[in-house]
This record gives structure tokens, C-alpha cells and sequence, in this order.
């Protein structure tokens, strides 16, 4: 299983490289199904994991100056501040046993995975439904919708914090609609946002967990290296039939698991 699991890390850097985001949504399952990391820890390996690798893709594109500062300060601030306190007081703050419905126990893990199995089902389809609105703001001079932006701000870190997702397809669609960013610059600032988030994040989770560095590094050195690869497959593959491609198969994931955490509990990893 560890074998699949370090192809399967190996593959959630080449979507990121491809697609400029969602591998990061297959890192909970990985580490969770693949390596049997326990759900709420697989949350906090999946925050340094998916920072890292953004912040390793952030790097190009801001050199191509397709990362707008302006924007991910805006975003990133409350979004930081929302991720570091969700995983510093509201995580732990969870009982293990949320609630029961007749025999059922929803335990603090299958909680975890089946709100992590619900963001895969709203990013799948954000990355199956087709674009049409994006291009019509490429040449308008940029304004910002404050309000909106703050709030989607703080909402995005504190889903992040939660399951320990990037939400890239949170930020990329909010950039665009609330910054009016091209397309092109909301996908870079996105990975610079989700770097700064992701990370400082998992600093809250510093002194709740004890972590394991060498499955932690191995898995990130993994992720990283298939980012270059993706970056120059991108080159020569039409990255919209990839994006939904990708997004059926997120689907079908986010439906198994919410199948298997509610009417098959305890098996893999629990």
C-alpha cells in the first residue's frame, strides 16, 4: 500500500503542475486510505504538504509575473488568520464522538473525511463545469470588492482548516469574480495564497500533534517533483480535457468516501 502511496503523492504534484490546482484535494485520502495516517492528523500532513508544493509552484509564476501581491495580501490575511486558529483551537476542540443517530457514531474522523468527501463533489464540479464567464474581464482595470473578498477570505481558511484542503477552486473562482483578475494571474496568486495559508496553518498543529517528518518530507519531496513534471506535460497537453477528466475521477472519490465513512466505518485506517 505504501508503494501506491508514493505514486499516488508522485501524481498529486503533476495535477498541481498540470492544473494549477486540485491535486491538493487527493492528499487527505492518500494519506489516509494508502499510508493509514489517522483523518484528523492526515488534515495537518495534508496543510504542509499542499503548502509546500504550491509555494515550489508559486515560484515560476511569479517570475512570469503571474501572481498578483496585491490581491494575495488582501485574501491571504484573514484566510491565514482563520486557518491557524481553526487548527490551533477548533480542531482539537472537536470531541471524538460528535453525535449518534440510533446505533451510528459519528466519530471525529469520519466527520473529517465526510466533510473533506463533500469539498471534493463542489471542487469536482467546478472542474467539470465548463468556463464561459472568465474571459470577459481581461482588460478591465482591477477593482476590488473588499467585503466579499474578506469574508470569502476567512470562509476558504476556515474550510482549510478543517480538512486540510487547499481550496484553490474557492480562491481562483473568488479572485476572479471579487478582484476581477485574468484567469491566468487569479491560478498564481491562488498558489501563493495557499502556500502562506497551508503552512502557517500547520504551525498551529505544531504542538498538538506529534509528527512523523519522514513519511511528512518523503510524501512532499514526492508531490513537489511531480509539480515539474506536470509543469512541462502541460505544455503539451490541452489542460481543460484534463481539468474534467480529473474532475469526474475527484467525484467518483468524494462519493466513495462518503459511501464508505457512513455505512462501512472502520475499515482502512481508522
Amino acid at each position: 500500500m505504501e508503494i501506491i502511496g508514493y505514486i499516488a503523492s508522485l501524481i498529486i504534484g503533476i495535477s498541481l503542475g498540470l492544473i494549477g490546482g486540485g491535486g491538493s484535494i487527493l492528499t487527505v485520502p492518500v494519506l489516509v486510505y494508502l499510508f493509514g495516517v489517522e483523518p484528523v492528523l492526515a488534515t495537518a500532513y495534508s496543510l504542509f504538504i499542499v503548502g509546500s508544493s504550491s509555494l515550489v509552484g508559486a515560484v515560476p509564476k511569479y517570475k512570469q509575473g503571474m501572481v498578483n501581491l496585491k490581491t494575495a495580501i488582501i485574501f491571504g490575511i484573514p484566510s491565514i488568520a482563520a486557518v491557524f486558529a481553526t487548527r490551533k483551537f477548533i480542531v482539537p476542540g472537536i470531541p471524538k464522538e460528535v453525535f449518534s443517530i440510533g446505533d451510528f457514531v459519528v466519530t471525529k474522523s469520519i466527520l473529517m473525511m465526510v466533510l473533506f468527501a463533500i469539498l471534493m463533489v463542489f471542487a469536482s464540479v467546478s472542474m467539470i463545469r465548463d468556463k464561459k464567464k472568465t474571459q470577459e474581464t481581461e482588460n478591465g482595470e482591477q477593482k476590488f470588492n473588499y467585503p466579499m473578498i474578506l469574508l470569502e477570505g476567512a470562509v476558504v481558511g476556515v474550510l482549510t482548516g478543517l480538512v486540510g484542503a487547499g481550496g484553490g477552486f474557492l480562491i481562483i473562482p473568488a479572485l476572479v469574480l471579487f478582484s476581477k483578475l485574468p484567469m491566468k494571474q487569479a491560478v498564481g496568486t491562488s498558489l501563493l495564497i495557499i502556500a502562506a495559508k497551508s503552512l502557517i496553518g500547520f504551525t498551529g498543529d505544531l504542538s498538538n500533534f506529534t509528527m512523523d517528518w519522514k513519511l511528512l518530507l518523503s510524501v512532499t519531496a514526492l508531490a513537489i517533483a511531480g509539480i515539474f513534471v506536470g509543469d512541462a506535460l502541460s505544455k503539451k497537453i490541452d489542460g481543460d480535457k484534463l481539468k474534467k477528466g480529473f474532475g469526474w475521477f475527484v467525484l467518483v472519490m468524494g462519493i466513495y468516501i462518503i459511501v464508505k465513512e457512513l455505512f462501512f466505518p472502520g475499515g482502512g485506517g481508522h
